[in-house]
């Protein structure tokens, strides 16, 4: 039953539990709003999930925390620090790297470790090469933070004078200039190149078609990276329990069926349990969902331009083994194998198949432990196409494609590994996604700032998640939360009231501004 005080606060819908939903729980609860939260699946987390096996839950989905600071913030609105809350460790090297002829080469959450791991790897010119390129990222990516990432929308003319200013941004700003021919400014090593175009993986790019601003996100990465002990999806769990404290209510197992308009906004969110009035809708999905419909018709014109082509998908392997061979006691938390030819990976990549020759990512989960246990959890990922066909004998393939260059490197697994999902089961449990992870594709000139933004053309429907600015990965899907969060608050609580801002009833827009609450 609501708290008494509940009758003239207003009633907050999100559908999806993903780290942009809990984040916007967090934010709309503690500014005083009823807050209900719809999901699907049986647990906290979207994309966040994880698989049981022998050693407990092998993760699914995203294992890099960055920019915990967001996170810290969540708990806090809440009443509790995330040490109280989830075991969390910093890791000391963010990554180790192998190709089949050479490696380790282990990056660090320090410039001048990492300058020195260079040096050693690859000679004196591509240490310089590196630090040039650290100084660029960090330039970008101070430029870019507060206009893009922290803002409702792209400032574009805010950009324009942070690149005024810093005329060393321009080389990365070119029309046409693919992260891939920019890294090619400062190695002449094909490795480095190879290693750090990866960054236009992590928000479903390829890199030769990637915009070269994007390799900021290695600065994200380079502010550190935390391990959660029980992978990411214990994250969300805790994000739920505390948001639970704070008078959230969570309906599992249920789907939202549509988002009924009146008056011209928003009004009821029905479900296959029931119905919920609502004041305002946060959605945390793909946002092509509801453009294809599936929340109904008055959020399927929400939305006021097109969505461009959807992002990389991935085929991810999650399994308990016991590893061997002379790589196995050299494992970290975060590994990378990468391939002889990245062309043998893009290329099928770019015709909707199957990586022939991919780089392999390897979470060793239980790495974060001192000592691991004999049995270990393991993830491993492979980019592949989104909406793409399966073959016939696609598990098979991709089996071929994944354990035997492992073994030929030096590292094998006992029992033999199982437990694949495949872009078409993305498809199936994301809806709108066409199995894409990371929402529209940041490939071309301006993709990365046309993602869908918060508000949306209806009023009282807004948008968080990885899929939406100011992009993918969980610290950008928490901020999303922040954005998605302010802009209806700042709807609701708009002086003077119009069709857009107006609450169904004629409730009152004035409502406490309050902190935690007593939990009911």
């Amino acid at each position: 039953m609501p708290a008494a005080d509940s009758i003239s606060r207003p009633n907050a819908v999100v559908i999806g539990a993903g780290m942009g939903g809990l984040g916007a729980a967090i934010r709309l609860a503690a500014k005083g709003c009823n807050v209900i939260v719809i999901e699907s699946a049986d647990l906290p987390g979207g994309k966040a999930r994880a698989r049981p096996t022998a050693a407990g839950p092998a993760a699914m989905g995203p294992t890099v925390l960055t920019l915990r600071a967001e996170l810290d913030e969540l708990f806090h609105l809440c009443g509790t620090t995330t040490e109280a809350e989830v075991a969390l460790i910093r890791l000391a090297r963010l990554a180790r790297h192998w190709w089949p002829d050479s490696g380790p080469l282990d990056l660090f959450p320090d410039r001048e470790a990492n300058i020195e791991a260079v040096r050693a790897f690859a000679g004196a010119r591509e240490a310089q090469g590196f630090a040039a390129f650290d100084t660029a990222t960090r330039a970008l990516y101070d430029a870019f933070e507060t206009p893009v990432m922290r803002a409702p929308e792209p400032d574009l003319a805010a950009i324009a004078r942070a690149t005024l200013r810093r005329p060393a941004l321009w080389s990365a700003l070119l029309p046409g200039m693919t992260l891939d021919r920019w890294l090619k400014r400062h190695f002449r090593d094909p490795r480095l190149r190879q290693l750090f175009g990866r960054y236009a993986t992590y928000v479903g790019g390829r890199p030769g078609h990637t915009p070269a601003v994007l390799a900021l996100v290695w600065q994200a990465e380079a502010k550190g990276v935390w391990a959660a002990r029980d992978g990411i999806q214990s994250v969300a769990a805790a994000l739920a329990r505390a948001a639970e404290r704070l008078g959230v209510r969570f309906h599992f197992a249920t789907t939202a069926r549509r988002i009924v308009r009146q008056s011209g906004r928003v009004s009821l969110v029905e479900t296959d349990q029931g119905h919920h009035p609502a004041d305002l809708v946060i959605f945390n999905g793909d946002p092509r969902a509801l453009a294809e419909g599936h929340l109904g018709e008055a959020a399927q014109t929400a939305l006021p331009r097109a969505l461009g082509k959807p992002s990389l998908s991935a085929y991810v392997w999650s399994f308990a083994a016991a590893p061997s061979g002379p790589l196995a006691q050299d494992l970290i938390h975060h590994n990378l194998f990468f391939t002889a030819d990245p062309q043998a990976e893009f290329g099928p990549i770019g015709r909707g198949r199957m990586p022939e020759s991919p780089t392999l990512y390897l979470n060793a989960q239980d790495r974060a432990l001192d000592p691991p246990p004999p049995l270990e959890r393991f993830q491993i990922i492979l980019n592949g196409p989104a909406d793409a066909a399966s073959p016939p004998d696609e598990d098979q393939t991709c089996h071929t494609r994944t354990f035997p260059p492992l073994a030929r490197m030096g590292l094998t697994f006992a029992p033999d590994p199982d437990g694949l999902t495949r872009p078409s089961d993305l498809a199936l449990r994301f809806a709108g996604s066409k199995g894409a992870i990371y929402g529209p594709s940041p490939e071309g000139v301006l993709a990365a700032f046309r993602r869908p933004v918060a508000r949306t053309g209806l009023p009282g429907l807004y948008l968080a998640g990885g899929a939406v600015h100011p992009g993918a990965g969980v610290p950008m899907a928490l901020l999303s939360a922040r954005q998605a969060a302010q802009q209806a608050l700042m709807d609701l609580t708009s002086a003077t009231p119009s069709p857009r801002t107006a609450m169904p009833g004629g409730m009152s827009t004035a409502f406490p501004k309050t902190g935690p609450r007593p939990s009911r």
